[in-house]
């Protein structure tokens, strides 16, 4: 522990000035290395010993973790590095590589300004590398790269030097064509990655070396000689000559940007406020002196301090006792503790300034993506989205009745810690609902409540979450009160593709200036009537007031919004969640007396004319896929290809390495479960594969009604496909 304190001494002189921080995350494809180099680096800085290194695992601090040899969840460290006689303060978070983690990669480059993305050099660049540079791009995170396992390179494939270099040639230009394909503007503003520039560094993290272009001028150390020394299995020699934390934390600091600078560009992005107002200054030069603005990435549990909030400090300094708001709620907040994190452990610190990651008790209102700050009516930041969606769902019940109060409790706090996952109550069955990324998502969740919380659990099998549509217009549609003195007139259409983009990307919502999303919305194709009539989105769906001049409507229509947010969350075939819908108010009659217009006539009327309006519509049932990579020696390709196409799954593309096939592929979500167990067994164990969320596509026809039917039956809905006429009455 002696180590650690002189670490936090340190850490603590240097947190306040800027210029000497860089915030960062690694990221890479599962398996690809880099909880084990980040192991690399904490050696290096002195806090774990140096023997121990790449195979202690130091930031995987969860039992769980350990056993499935997988991060899952981000963890957060601050190290002091020295380089040109000064030095500098990294904090980093090591991410999840795994696809139902994703949620965490989006989280944490919300805290950071840059990101090394770790690739091994034998696999090269995998779907998930993908997705996190795509999500690093769009946080305005600077990406440089660190290419892992060379020594394979030499050893396994025996390759010869000149080979060597051209194969990671070609993995630098993978990369940059991803960078160029998904952000030109950036790519040409220098975040290109170049080697002779000095953004890339190989090496091998479990060998403890590393070696870049600076750092052959700096140790003398060409290629020729990193070959000769893996060939003769010399690594020892190598890592103390050119050792890996140096290459790679020189790299960081040299290229990534300090707070600082990143901010600048960085709080335009997710920030919708007045840039020149006081705190869009603070935030810009990340004055520790400003008012306070802190953006919430992690809420963690601890035993002992109760919730832990981590995240970015933009502006203002974080003190014990200080009175906050956060966004969305009105009561105030009092900060209790803060400090800084050292892998599994938090340490306490007094204050902390501008520009820095914290960890935060006391904030019992927040969530993530929370913004806290001492302003009363701040511009909150932009939400965080997440790259994929909850897709399987299983049902969890108490195992005793007497837990039932306490399950209640825990769901709600592993909701707060994990916002990828979302929870329901199923009134008509008394089942809570559990919908995750994945398979291993709410099988780890579910160990966690067992675990940590101690409430002994049945979950049922895994069933997939489909999504409601409609396939052409419909209406207007008539809706009638209870009471009959309230009319809606509902049309229906699908929402065009270009718009549901720019919803999922963030890109318009609610919150930012009227007159720019009518804008973004003309751009994408709606006309200048409809875009003015936008009055709210929900999801992917939205709801348009096409009506001129009716009196009270404006009183009624939080009720209206209510009854058309009700048909979103549960669609009127299957109950099951709406996407891509338009929905349009034509026109109304609403009674005059207040009394005869309240939430029990208006919310009935408005959500059966949607229901009725959909299903005229062509209510239609969409299926999620995922993307399916297969890594297979060519005798075994023919079991895997079988084993996708006997689950309704599509072969995209196949493109043979050596004697290994890559097989590209998509398969519905719901034909997946077990499919680890039979890949192996028609492959003998030797095929490795990853997924990635590829959205929703339609259910074939000739299925729709038996899933239907299913789901209803599950649902405990009254049996058959339903018609317009039961939501009409007349």
């Amino acid at each position: 522990m002696g180590r650690r304190k002189k670490m936090v001494e340190r850490v603590k002189a240097l947190m306040s000035n800027p210029d000497m921080i860089r915030n960062i995350g690694i990221v890479a494809h599962i398996d690809h290395g880099k909880t084990t180099l980040s192991d690399n680096l904490l050696a290096g800085a002195g806090m774990i010993s140096q023997d121990l290194a790449g195979r202690q695992l130091f930031m995987d601090s969860d039992e769980e973790e350990q056993e499935r040899g997988i991060t899952i969840d981000s963890a957060n460290v601050s190290m002091v590095h020295e380089y040109d006689n000064n030095e500098y303060l990294i904090n980093l978070i090591d991410t999840p590589g795994h696809v139902d983690f994703g949620g965490d990669v989006t989280r944490a480059m919300r805290a950071v300004d840059g990101a090394v993305v770790v690739i091994d050099a034998v696999e090269g660049t995998m779907p998930q590398t993908e997705t996190v540079l795509r999500q690093a791009l769009k946080e305005h995170v600077r990406p440089v790269l660190f290419i892992n396992k060379v020594d394979r390179l030499i050893n396994e494939l025996q390759e010869g030097g000149q080979e060597m270099q051209m194969r990671l040639g070609k993995l630098i230009d993978l990369v940059n064509k991803l960078i160029k394909g998904m952000n030109e503007e950036r790519y040409k503003a220098g975040w290109k990655i170049d080697a002779a520039g000095g953004t890339v560094a190989f090496g091998s993290a479990l060998y403890n070396w590393a070696i870049s272009v600076p750092m052959m001028q700096k140790t003398g150390v060409s290629f020729n000689d990193v070959y000769e020394y893996c060939r003769n299995e010399d690594m020892k020699t190598l890592a103390e000559k050119c050792p890996l934390h140096e290459a790679v934390n020189d790299m960081v600091i040299r290229h990534l940007p300090s707070p600082i600078e990143a901010q600048e560009g960085r709080v335009g992005a997710i920030w919708h406020g007045d840039k020149t107002s006081e705190i869009g200054k603070a935030m810009k030069d990340a004055d520790a002196n400003g008012d306070l603005a802190f953006m919430v990435t992690d809420i963690a549990m601890d035993p002992h301090a109760g919730e832990v909030a981590t995240g970015r400090l933009f502006s203002g300094s974080l003190t014990r006792g200080m009175e906050v708001n956060v966004s969305g709620t009105t009561a105030k907040n009092r900060i209790q503790q803060v400090g800084v994190f050292m892998g599994p452990e938090r340490l306490e610190v007094e204050k902390i300034p501008a520009g820095n990651i914290a960890a935060v008790t006391g904030l019992k209102d927040a969530i993530v993506g929370s913004t806290v700050t001492t302003l009363e009516d701040m511009v909150p930041f932009e939400s965080i989205q997440h790259a994929s969606e909850p897709v399987v769902t299983v049902a969890v019940e108490a195992k005793h009745m007497k837990d039932l109060p306490k399950l209640v409790e825990v769901l709600r706090q592993v909701a707060k810690e994990d916002p990828t996952l979302q929870i329901k109550l199923d009134e008509e069955t008394g089942e809570h609902l559990l919908a995750g990324m994945g398979e291993l998502h709410l099988e780890v969740i579910g160990h966690r409540i067992e675990r940590d919380k101690g409430v002994e659990i049945t979950t049922t099998p895994p069933i997939v979450v489909y999504r409601e549509s409609v396939k052409s217009h419909a209406g207007p549609v008539e809706g009638k009160s209870p009471n009959r003195h309230n009319r809606f007139y509902i049309e229906i259409e699908p929402l065009d593709p270009e718009i549901i983009k720019l919803i999922k990307d963030g890109e318009i919502n609610m919150r930012m200036p009227e007159l720019e999303r009518r804008e973004l919305l003309m751009n994408a194709g709606m006309s200048k009537e409809e875009a003015k009539g936008l009055v709210d989105i929900y999801e992917s769906n939205i709801f348009l007031d096409m009506t001129k001049g009716i009196q009270y409507l404006n009183e009624t229509m939080e009720l209206i919004l209510e009854g058309f947010t009700e048909v979103m969350k549960e669609g009127p075939l299957a109950r099951e969640p709406c996407m891509g819908v338009k929905v349009k108010l034509m026109d109304a009659k609403l009674h005059e007396d207040a009394v005869h217009r309240g939430p029990a006539q208006v919310i009935p009327a408005s959500r059966q004319a949607i229901q009725a309006a959909m299903l005229l519509a062509g209510d239609v049932l969409f299926e999620p896929y995922q993307k399916v990579f297969i890594q297979v020696p060519q005798e075994q390709m023919g079991g895997a290809t079988k084993e996708i196409q006997g689950r309704r799954g599509i072969i995209l593309n196949m493109t043979s390495e050596g004697d290994t096939t890559v097989i590209e592929s998509k398969a519905p979500v719901s034909e997946l479960f077990g499919f680890a167990g039979d890949i192996r067994s028609a492959t003998e164990g030797r095929a490795m594969w990853s997924t990635e969320f590829a959205g929703f596509e339609s259910l074939p026809a000739n299925m729709v009604t038996e899933i239907v039917n299913e789901i209803r039956e599950r649902k405990g809905l009254k049996a058959g496909v339903p018609q317009p006429e039961d939501f009409l009455s007349m």
